[in-house]
């Protein structure tokens, strides 16, 4: 009979184990470049490997003069319409821009007024979840992050839809606004499941309002009272505009592309992409803003001084302060270079709400850290590096004005992000064609096997 291990022998054990695959796994110091591997598939200026063509979305942040890399400021494009122009022309009408934005990411075009408001209402048709399914599948379920139980009630579609497989390009567009419809309400009462069951606060299950926009609905649904003001509506609606895509090379949408070169649904392909957003590469940077920006509140006691937070992003970069990685948060972009279009939109309305509700020495002091940190990052590491602060920095300061639990934070991301992918996924099951099948090159040399009772 086998003896139950101690959790010492447990622990040696693991311990052991971990020591035997890191060594058999890690490869030797240059073999990437020796063989030439696009690591990340960047190139070594720094710009993503062509692996595809998309007219979705664009971003640009350089141009080449004769061979030269020039940076110039970020531009963000939305089927071909820059993102500045898109932004200014529903702020200027005073109106919400997601749903206008949606429209315009999956069906190529600015909708009419009429062809908003058909979407529009469709949209809201949409929004409820069946209390069965809300019963199963997510408050006797509740997961303590948001993003996996994102994942698994996506997933759980499937079962519901009476034609999950087809890949026709109507069907698709079905399950898309479906899936674009119910994101806000999946990932608010996934927030309050975990909230009420693992961490004792009360329970609150608001209806979706199909009159309302996606940012009215999430802040409806969020909070007790279910109030909020119209800046406050209009701010988030901002942030899930500017989260709403951004080319396909990123990398929860390349996952999408990959997935569905398969052939696979598009529950599995969205699956896999809230995945991929979830880790802290991706989607959960803002996180890291607010700790760092929380942490800083309480080192610098002169908020007013670039003096002492100079001193403290110095001990940053040089791994003294914070989580000791050496990295600013929310400052630098793998490829924004002056300026990410996204920060400079979201920093006009992230002023206005924080006069609102009475935080404007906070933001105060986000400007003064987005100005410092490139010139401390350049004196520190010696690089004359274009560098800007990201969509990041400002989004994490925006969530919490707004009264946004930070688990919610990357859900919010993928509530925007889900009309991109879905966008994507389309554009890959009409024009891809082909498995995305990339090469890996075996650098394992040949071995012989060797018996059980002659191994050592």
């Amino acid at each position: 009979m086998y003896r139950e291990m101690s959790k010492c022998e447990i622990d040696a054990y693991y311990s052991l184990a971990s020591e035997i695959v890191e060594t058999k796994n890690r490869f030797m110091p240059g073999v990437y470049d020796k063989y030439n591997v696009k690591r990340g598939l960047r190139n070594e200026d720094g710009s993503g490997v062509l692996v595809g063509l998309t007219e979705i979305g664009d971003v640009h942040a350089y141009i080449y003069d004769e061979g030269e890399k020039v940076p110039v400021e970020g531009r963000l494009v939305y089927r071909g319409i820059d993102v500045y122009d898109l932004v200014n022309g529903f702020i200027s009408d005073n109106r919400f821009g997601f749903e206008e934005c949606a429209y315009l990411l999956l069906f190529g075009d600015l909708p009419t007024k009429s062809e908003l408001d058909k979407f529009t209402c469709v949209l809201g048709s949409r929004r409820k979840i069946h209390e069965d399914f809300v019963r199963a599948n997510i408050l006797n379920a509740p997961s303590s992050n948001i993003m996996n139980k994102i994942a698994r009630l996506v997933l759980t579609m499937y079962s519901y839809d009476e034609n999950p497989d087809s890949t026709d390009v109507r069907n698709l567009l079905r399950q898309s606004i479906d899936l674009i419809a119910k994101f806000p309400a999946m990932a608010v009462y996934g927030y309050q499941a975990k909230a009420h069951y693992l961490d004792g606060k009360s329970l609150y299950i608001h209806n979706p309002d199909p009159e309302l926009s996606s940012s009215e609905n999430i802040l409806k649904l969020l909070r007790p009272s279910g109030e909020y003001t119209d800046l406050e509506a209009k701010v988030l609606d901002l942030a899930l505009v500017l989260h709403a895509e951004h080319g396909g090379g990123n990398n929860s949408t390349f996952a999408t592309h990959v997935v569905s070169s398969s052939g696979t649904d598009i529950y599995s392909s969205i699956a896999a992409a809230v995945g991929s957003l979830k880790g802290p590469k991706h989607g959960g940077a803002n996180h890291k803003v607010i700790e760092m920006m929380d942490e800083l509140k309480n080192e610098v006691k002169d908020w007013g001084s670039d003096e002492q937070i100079r001193d403290y992003l110095t001990r940053i970069i040089k791994k003294q302060a914070f989580d000791r990685t050496g990295l600013i948060y929310g400052i630098g972009h793998a490829v924004y270079t002056l300026s990410d279009p996204r920060c400079v939109l979201l920093k006009e309305q992230a002023e206005k709400l924080a006069k609102q509700v009475g935080r404007t020495d906070e933001f105060e002091l986000h400007k003064k850290v987005e100005k410092l940190a490139p010139e401390v990052f350049r004196e520190i590491k010696g690089i004359d590096k274009p560098m800007c602060a990201n969509i990041d920095f400002y989004s994490g300061f925006v969530y919490d004005m707004l009264g946004i639990p930070v688990e919610m934070n990357t859900p919010i991301f993928a509530v925007a992000r889900i009309v991109g992918w879905c966008a994507h996924i389309i554009e890959e099951h009409l024009n891809g064609g082909k498995i995305i099948r990339p090469a890996y090159k075996n650098i394992k040399k040949r071995c012989e096997y060797v018996k059980m009772s002659d191994r050592v």
